[in-house]
């Protein structure tokens, strides 16, 4: 797939954003055959792609060999019905390891992470996300977080490197978005990607929308595809009524209860997975599991989303 067609196809909203978990067995190890049962109903619930080994699927805590597996499962599984995106992170040479890792195992594009512990200025930044979209041929999506944050300066010049597509924020400065998306445009033709990356990204969709910011990650579609696909509609087909009742009835309780825990934005959507029927076993070290009670929440507010969604029926 080339860097235009990966582009195109990001590009059209047809469906949520697929953050599959990565799923261990009870003794340690990956999970291949769990895991591409997951990623194989992502995709059959209408998912638009999928983003493997990324943030949610607990990038940090694979080795190169799991990383490897678990792109190339998450390949054949989707089949070439959407494109398959796959984490790449730590110092610039472990992120090209990985990138090129990604690429042997089938990948159309690169999520670049976060460079590991370093505080870095922006053309050490600037550097690093070059040399991660120079080692291979796949399209590189920037996810902004944390130590990595750009000016619009060194947004645009990322947009002007060939094989960077696109921007994911996960930072939250919607002052600093719009900035950003307003420098682009203005010295960078053609179209650059723009993505909401925070966590349970629905919750401020809206306000990314209107800064112009149209693509975003559901982690809630990991465990709860129909309510992810009934928010994303409402917000494609302009139905306030609907967006509104299920960020009020949903996804606000799951954003509090997400608050209640460090690390809970990945070990709460695991939970949920298992929750609705799928083992994909804990999160690793140095993440921990939800507190039994929180767990029992998390079960109430599941309920209570597809409640809603039985409610638009009637």
């Amino acid at each position: 797939m080339t860097t235009a067609d990966l582009a195109t196809r990001l590009g059209i909203p047809s469906g949520p954003l697929f953050f599959p978990v990565t799923a261990y067995g009870s003794d340690g190890p990956v999970d291949l055959d769990v895991y591409r049962a997951h990623v194989r109903h992502g995709v059959e619930s209408g998912a638009a792609a999928v983003f493997a080994c990324c943030g949610t699927g607990e990038f940090h805590a694979l080795t190169p060999e799991e990383f490897e597996a678990c792109v190339r499962a998450a390949v054949e599984e989707t089949a070439g019905r959407v494109p398959v995106v796959a984490g790449a992170g730590y110092g610039t040479a472990l992120a090209v390891r990985y990138a090129r890792l990604a690429e042997a195992a089938g990948a159309d594009g690169l999520l670049a992470l976060p460079p590991y512990l370093v505080i870095a200025g922006q053309e050490g930044l600037l550097r690093h996300y070059r040399e991660i979209a120079a080692a291979t041929a796949l399209p590189v999506i920037v996810y902004q977080r944390d130590n990595a944050v750009f000016t619009p300066q060194t947004v645009v010049g990322l947009a002007r490197t060939e094989g960077i597509i696109g921007l994911k924020d996960g930072l939250g400065d919607l002052d600093l978005m719009q900035r950003i998306v307003s420098a682009v445009r203005t010295e960078v033709p053609g179209g650059f990607l723009y993505f909401n990356g925070l966590p349970t990204a629905e919750q401020t969709q809206l306000a990314y929308r209107a800064v112009g910011v149209p693509l975003y990650s559901s982690a809630v579609f990991c465990f709860a595809p129909e309510i992810a696909l009934a928010f994303h509609g409402a917000l494609e087909s302009g139905d306030q009524e609907t967006a509104n009742r299920l960020l009020d009835g949903f996804y606000r309780p799951f954003v509090e209860l997400r608050a209640q825990g460090r690390g809970y934005a990945v070990a709460l959507v695991k939970a949920g997975v298992r929750l609705r029927g799928l083992d994909v076993g804990e999160v690793r070290p140095p993440l921990h599991e939800p507190a039994e009670d929180h767990v029992k929440r998390l079960a109430r507010i599941i309920e209570r989303g597809y409640a809603l969604l039985e409610e638009d029926t009637e």
